[in-house]
């Protein structure tokens, strides 16, 4: 926790031109690529090999996602909205192309020190797409109060930072996490004795 916070007062402290603190506020998160210097076709992707003849011949990312949804970050497209109104229809199992998904609807509310609201994590996003194992064991354990994690660990790819940023919506979108209104403190109304 000590190392977190830390990283975060360091990052706060790292210069930043005022152009760039405009154009971008959040210039210390790693996950999050500037319009100008977003990859647009497989040569430049870093995947593939632009020496190969036949490359030309594979659909590049811009013809793929211009008929789905749109989003404001990620790879720019709301996989939610595509997978649920039917414009893709994913296979769920590599292995097995009659498995069908078994989303979970349950929300997991995890309370933040803080002003900041708590997060709702909603598994029916997620377990639409994903089986349990993708997440649970390795990344998350599966227990209250289990998974400590800071923002910082978020921004530099650990934790949802491993997908959110690269695939799914930045961490930069606070509210789309950050939902849950916190429980008002209790207070007593019997007189203490």
């Amino acid at each position: 926790m000590r190392f977190s916070l830390v990283l975060l007062f360091l990052m706060m402290l790292a210069p930043v031109s005022t152009t760039l603190a405009e154009n971008d506020p959040n210039p210390f998160n790693r996950l999050f690529v500037p319009p100008k210097e977003r990859i647009k076709t497989l040569k430049d992707d870093g995947v593939h090999d632009p020496q190969v003849p036949g490359l030309d011949l594979l659909q590049q990312p811009a013809d793929a996602f211009k008929p789905l949804p749109t989003s404001s970050g990620g790879n720019y497209v709301n996989w939610v909205t595509a997978l649920r109104t039917g414009k893709i229809k994913p296979r769920y199992s590599q292995a097995d192309p009659k498995l069908e998904a078994m989303p979970m609807d349950m929300f997991i509310v995890m309370e933040v020190k803080g002003s900041m609201p708590n997060v709702s994590f909603p598994h029916k996003a997620h377990t639409e797409w994903l089986e349990c194992t993708n997440c649970h064991g390795e990344i998350f354990v599966p227990k209250k109060g289990a998974n400590r994690m800071t923002m910082a660990e978020i921004m530099l790819g650990g934790k949802c930072g491993i997908c959110h940023g690269s695939v799914a919506f930045p961490i930069t979108e606070c509210r789309r996490c950050h939902s849950e209104a916190k429980q008002a403190a209790k207070t007593s109304t019997k007189p203490k004795k």
